[in-house]
């Protein structure tokens, strides 16, 4: 039964509202985790928690592509309440200001620590700042080599910026592409194809880009991730409206984990060299990885829609809260792991404080932003607070 608010608007959908709000959830645990595994990141604890790489894994290949695609969904969406021409405006003022702000103060931070701790770096954060942070070219090479000043975490702005940027364009010259080309795209992705055709799209994108071009998140060069996230992020516009792909997508979930389970655990055995390297392990690892990316979205939108339909004072807050979360985590992770370097705890009471004090960073940071007109723009915020019947229209972001 429709709460409510569903039935005042029934085109928002409280439950990508979910998926966006937990997805970012997520992606606060795992740039945890990259503190305490082997892979590269800012900086690194002193402790190695090796059986993360896998349980992080399994999020790796699908959490940000999910994100594209719910942003490809909202655009859609907004795109139904604005002028094409207001809507490129009001996109750009709610991600551009944001990022220009994050480089500006809020990633800084971040860099420097990771200097401090490559390189040992001897002088303040102010020196460090002045003389290196806005010198506008490569720093610190050979390692780490870092073009400053930088988005480091916010390269996720900068993409779906572009991409909304171009999908603007085309529908200045085609004002009627998206209902046209989603329409047809709905009638191919028809049974049984719904879970297939993507599946090898994101494949090939797997087999054949990935190898020439390594995920860099430098804007520029970076043709793998623009092919897969530019993927996403179109699927979701054009599908937005799409109803009964959306109620296929439910059919479907329960199809949709056990085929992702069998192309991770697929993927997983070959990536932990159970088996000799060859040609051909390296075909199926990379089809299976692809497979799964799309499989994982397809079970997470699907449970969603059946499940994540409960709206109230939660859902709204989170709305709001979860884009000032996001832009503030990783510089609150990474000052805290750092400052806890040498302390002497436990693995687990470490990762616990560094969890902790992100969460009450990013809460206290919200409930500071959200009161204070000017603050508001620079985090995601529309200028004036809006009422709560407002939020409970939104569309996720």
């Amino acid at each position: 039964m429709p709460t409510p608010q569903q039935a005042a608007n029934p085109e928002r959908r409280v439950d990508l509202d979910w998926v966006r709000i937990l997805a970012f959830a997520l992606l606060i645990f795992y740039h945890v985790g990259m503190v305490y595994v082997s892979w590269g990141f800012h900086i690194k604890s002193e402790h190695r928690l090796t059986w993360l790489e896998p349980v992080m894994l399994v999020l790796n290949p699908w959490r940000l592509s999910l994100l594209f695609l719910v942003s490809g969904v909202a655009s859609r969406y907004m795109l139904g309440k604005f002028r094409l021409a207001a809507f490129a405006r009001a996109r750009t003022a709610r991600l551009l200001i944001p990022l220009l702000f994050g480089m500006l103060v809020i990633v800084p931070p971040q860099s420097y620590l990771q200097i401090v701790e490559s390189l040992g770096y001897p002088a303040g954060f102010a020196d460090y700042y002045l003389h290196h942070y806005l010198a506008f070219s490569a720093q610190f090479c050979p390692n780490p080599c870092i073009v400053q000043p930088t988005w480091n975490h916010l390269w996720f702005v900068v993409y779906l910026w572009v991409y909304t940027m171009a999908l603007v364009g085309v529908l200045a010259v085609w004002p009627a592409a998206a209902g046209w080309i989603g329409e047809r795209l709905a009638a191919v992705l028809a049974w049984p194809w719904l879970l297939a055709l993507p599946c090898l799209l994101f494949a090939a994108w797997r087999l054949f880009l990935a190898p020439i071009f390594p995920s860099t998140h430098a804007l520029f060069g970076d043709w793998y991730n623009h092919a897969d996230y530019a993927t996403t992020f179109l699927i979701g516009f054009l599908l937005a409206r799409e109803a009964d792909v959306w109620r296929e997508i439910e059919r479907q979930r329960w199809r949709a984990l056990m085929l992702a389970a069998v192309c991770f655990a697929a993927f997983i055995l070959i990536y932990a060299g159970l088996f000799p390297r060859s040609p051909m392990l390296r075909w199926i690892a990379g089809s299976a990885y692809g497979c799964y990316q799309w499989l994982a979205i397809a079970t997470v939108l699907g449970f969603a829609r059946r499940y994540l339909t409960a709206d109230g004072p939660v859902r709204r807050y989170m709305t709001d809260a979860i884009f000032p979360f996001y832009i503030v985590h990783q510089t609150a992770i990474i000052v805290i792991a750092y400052a806890l370097r040498g302390s002497g705890l436990s693995a687990g009471r470490e990762a616990t404080i560094v969890i902790a004090g992100t969460a009450l960073t990013c809460l206290a940071t919200y409930e500071i932003v959200r009161r204070i007109g000017w603050l508001r723009p620079l985090f995601g915020l529309r200028l004036e607070p809006r009422s709560a019947a407002a939020i409970a229209q939104q569309q996720p972001a």
